[in-house]
């Protein structure tokens, strides 16, 4: 559809707070106005696109505490991907803890994606991909010519 795009991603928290305080620290999002809506939560911005987080005090569904990369997940695109995990390193995320550690980061630098790879999650077990992907990559899927 023409003129179709993705405007932001909601997330459920259940501390508001808490998980502002996470994605600005880890990607230095800014607050954007958020009408008054019925229930709490903020807008951050996130370049073009939007981050919504919503609190929800009953959490997500998901109750495996690490980063299942084949599960419900989203993903940030970055310029600098080495940078990207240099800084998670910083924050304290690792590679080499138990499965399990809110800590870990998963790395793959070489895979079926064609574009290196890290995940983690969030305080509220929310998987998040950063990624190495081209800026403007065509599709990788043509549907067939009649």
């Amino acid at each position: 559809m023409a003129g179709l795009s993705i405007h932001h991603v909601a997330l459920v928290v259940t501390d508001l707070e808490r998980s502002i305080a996470f994605y600005q620290r880890i990607f230095g999002f800014d607050r954007l106005q958020r009408p008054p809506f019925s229930t709490a939560g903020i807008w951050l911005a996130c370049g073009e696109l939007q981050l919504h987080l919503i609190k929800y005090d009953e959490g997500c569904f998901r109750r495996r505490p690490f980063p299942d990369v084949n599960d419900w997940h989203f993903a940030f695109r970055t310029d600098d991907f080495d940078g990207m995990l240099d800084h998670l390193i910083s924050l304290g995320f690792r590679e080499d803890v138990e499965e399990g550690d809110p800590r870990l980061v998963v790395v793959r630098r070489t895979g079926v994606a064609g574009f290196p790879q890290l995940y983690f999650i969030d305080p509220d077990n929310n998987i998040i991909e950063v990624n190495g992907a081209p800026a403007h990559q065509p599709p990788l899927w043509q549907p067939p010519t009649n």
